[in-house]
């Protein structure tokens, strides 16, 4: 099983997206979310259709919304595969996060760490992984692979991502950033 974690914001649901949750029609048709850019979805659908890839959600959204919700909520934005899990929240005071981002003081590279640990996490339970690749806007350097999307603008619309996760599910790089 080819596994993509994906992260939301800065990745498939892009700056010019933030906040559209709190528009009149979005609240009015009972919008939790913000809205997903539909370019980065016809990204994102093309990459499931050419690697056959299951989405495992690793964005802070999945603490908000139970998994049933998301794979409703993917189906209706019209990505052609609902997710299939969501990785286990661990917390920043952690020990073993602790101890190495202490000394940390931008709080993106402990959100980073954390990320990390929940996706290695996930990856060292399921034995039917056969490929898998990260996909986020944290710096996340320390996956043995990871897709960067620095721009929160472009996310996977940024030139050359696509490419990068394809490469990754079909285990033809690893740790491209």
């Amino acid at each position: 099983m080819k596994v993509l974690f994906l992260d939301h914001d800065g990745v498939i649901c892009l700056a010019r997206q933030w906040g559209s949750r709190r528009s009149k029609s979005a609240r009015k048709a009972g919008e939790f979310f913000d809205k997903f850019c539909p370019k980065a979805i016809n990204v994102l659908n093309e990459i499931i259709k050419e690697t056959d890839c299951e989405i495992v959600v690793s964005s802070d959204w999945r603490k908000y919304k139970d998994l049933d919700y998301m794979q409703e909520m993917y189906a209706k934005r019209g990505i052609i595969k609902i997710p299939i899990g969501y990785t286990t929240i661990f917390s920043d005071n952690d020990p073993d996060i602790w101890e190495e981002t202490k000394e940390y003081k931008d709080y993106y590279k402990i959100d980073a760490r954390v990320r990390e640990k929940e996706i290695r996490h996930f990856v060292q339970n399921e034995p039917e992984i056969t490929s898998w690749v990260a996909v986020d806007d944290l710096p996340m350097n320390k996956l043995e692979s990871f897709v960067h999307t620095p721009r929160s603008n472009e996310g996977i619309k940024q030139a050359g991502i696509k490419e990068k996760i394809i490469n990754a599910l079909k285990g033809e790089n690893k740790n491209d950033k």
